[in-house]
């Protein structure tokens, strides 16, 4: 009887167990536990971004921070917490950043707590270059420094340490001059401080509104209803969906990504995107549209700040099967339609018209573009007939391998890091037109990338590579498709952990926040360099050239490129 309970009891604890979103697995490869003999008593001091601590290491930690910012730019920093005995509770403040009578208020700076998910690497055991998970069991795990938690306080077991990340806002109004305050923590109880400096010159940046990159990072909606287990497009949906596209607003986002047809890529996430636009064949074989969703869709986001560019995945998916629902049937049915067909243009041609109608009604079709990414060039050219037999006004946004014929096509294109850069010509005439070029990582290459395991600079250097490449701005193809327990674990069944998603549920990470630092110092660039002249404008030049290779030796070092090439940035706006 008493084994009957205390297995009742188990199983009454393992739901709880799973809706703790907080708690961390075991680190395959602890650090020495030796290296906390010499950590007498709890020790509070700045890390570096650069750094992504191991839970159970003893980093040497430095007593001051000096960080340098614009006026309207955020900037990061990071602290960590030694704890050679467990501590119940901690928290953290920040106090205002003063400089003289000028004062940042406290509330400008947010604190997090970093937490730890488990990940692997973009090689096998082997040392083999493979992205992807054909054999799961042929690749390390590790645990890692990753997501940023906005939790009010935390536990922090004996001999671990716990990283505090901040983001600094400095507003676009600050004085100029040299801010100084202090981070403290209390540890049940007992507080310790730590002193940082902030220095504003007088350059302001714009609003991340108003930011010229283009950063088109794929939302998934269908993921956050399933996450935390919500109908599909109910209010409280769109609830826990609106800090996390408004994180994306303000990192400068300029797509809404939405689904015209069901699985535009197959199954590949946990959670496949679905149609946002209901297709019927009525009795009398009229078709029927309903846009319900979509406009739901875009009206929230556009509500968050997010309305330069509507993406519609895609009229060339993946499985070439279109779903409608057939009144005379009384069911769904499945047709499988190959560009350049007479089927495919007899499915789609009434569509994409009553499509443009819609959209040019609703005042968002000049934002809008059919989008189609890496297909083969004979679909794509039967692709397009149709779209502009629909409407010759329609515009394309695609990523694919650049031909010579793909690329007048694309108002919008995408092309990979390491594809052959685009040469000068190609990209005056789509400038002179209007016309968008952007890079994009994906599952490879293994650097630079933004995996949970990549160096965090490396996310940084997105915004450097477009600025030397000419280009745009930068797409990936997974904001928030999470993973079953993306607080937990990061690693996905098919690509290396991380390539599913930037952010957490209800949290940012170490990595969508050096993107952004990126795509700031992408902003800098643009301002400074309708500034100088002659010799501070070749100075400025020589080092953006250092980022424009489409290859990224194994010997480069992220951390260091970034660093040096901010610290001529902030000499040059001085």
């Amino acid at each position: 009887m008493n084994r009957l309970f205390l297995i009742f009891l188990l199983a009454m604890s393992l739901p709880v167990m799973a809706q703790d979103r907080e708690y961390e697995l075991q680190d395959p490869y602890p650090a020495p536990a030796e290296a906390w003999n010499a950590v007498k008593s709890v020790t509070f001091g700045w890390g570096t971004i650069d750094e992504r601590y191991q839970r159970n290491a003893v980093p040497a930690l430095s007593a001051k921070l000096q960080l340098s910012a614009w006026r309207g730019e955020r900037v990061s920093a990071q602290a960590v917490l030694l704890a050679p005995r467990a501590i119940k509770s901690v928290s953290a403040k920040v106090s205002d950043l003063k400089s003289g009578k000028n004062i940042i208020p406290a509330a400008a700076v947010n604190k997090y707590f970093v937490c730890y998910s488990m990940a692997d690497g973009y090689r096998n055991k082997n040392g083999k270059h493979e992205n992807l998970r054909l054999d799961r069991a042929m690749f390390d795990s590790c645990l890692v420094a990753d997501r940023l938690s906005p939790l009010a306080e935390m536990s922090v077991p004996a001999k671990t340490l716990r990283p505090i990340w901040l983001d600094i806002r400095i507003p676009q109004n600050a004085a100029p001059g040299k801010y100084s305050a202090v981070l403290s923590v209390n540890c049940d109880g007992e507080t310790t401080s730590i002193p940082f400096t902030v220095e504003v010159n007088k350059h302001v940046l714009p609003a991340p509104k108003d930011w010229s990159f283009h950063l088109d990072l794929w939302q998934n909606p269908y993921a956050v209803a399933r996450y935390y287990d919500v109908p599909l497009w109910s209010e409280a949906h769109f609830d826990y969906m609106r800090p996390l596209m408004k994180l994306l607003a303000d990192a400068g986002q300029k797509v809404i990504t939405t689904s015209i047809i069901q699985h535009p890529w197959n199954c590949q996430t946990e959670d496949p995107f679905e149609s946002m636009i209901g297709k019927t064949r009525k009795l009398n074989g009229q078709w029927e549209y309903n846009y319900t969703v979509f406009d739901k869709w875009v009206e929230f986001m556009m509500s968050l700040g997010i309305d330069q560019q509507i993406d519609c995945y895609t009229i060339v998916p993946w499985h070439l099967t279109f779903e409608y629902f057939d009144e005379a049937m009384n069911c769904t049915r499945l047709l499988k339609l190959n560009p350049g067909t007479q089927e495919y243009t007899e499915f789609l041609l009434p569509f994409l018209k009553d499509f443009a109608a819609h959209l040019k009604q609703k005042g968002w079709f000049d934002k809008t573009c059919i989008a189609m990414d890496e297909r083969p060039m004979e679909m794509l050219r039967a692709a397009w007939d149709v779209v502009y037999k629909a409407d010759p006004n329609y515009r394309i946004e695609g990523a694919a391998d650049y031909y010579p014929e793909v690329e007048p096509k694309m108002y919008d294109l995408s092309v990979t890091y390491q594809h052959k850069l685009l040469s000068e010509e190609v990209l005056k005439a789509r400038k002179a037109t209007g016309k968008k070029v952007t890079f994009y990582t994906c599952c490879g290459p293994e650097r630079p990338n933004t995996f949970t395991s990549s160096p965090t600079a490396e996310s940084a250097v997105m915004g450097w590579h477009a600025m030397a490449a000419g280009y745009d701005g930068y797409l990936r193809w997974a904001y928030n498709s999470w993973v079953k327990n993306p607080n937990q674990d990061t690693r996905f069944r098919t690509w290396t952990a991380g390539d599913c998603f930037l952010v957490y549920p209800g949290c940012s990470s170490i990595r969508m926040e050096r993107l952004v630092q990126g795509i700031q110092d992408f902003e800098k660039i643009r301002i400074l360099k309708s500034e100088l002249k002659g010799a501070k404008l070749q100075q400025l030049n020589k080092v953006i050239e250092d980022f424009r290779p489409n290859v990224f030796p194994a010997e480069n070092n992220a951390a260091k490129m970034i660093s040096s090439a901010e610290q001529v940035l902030w000499s040059l706006s001085k």
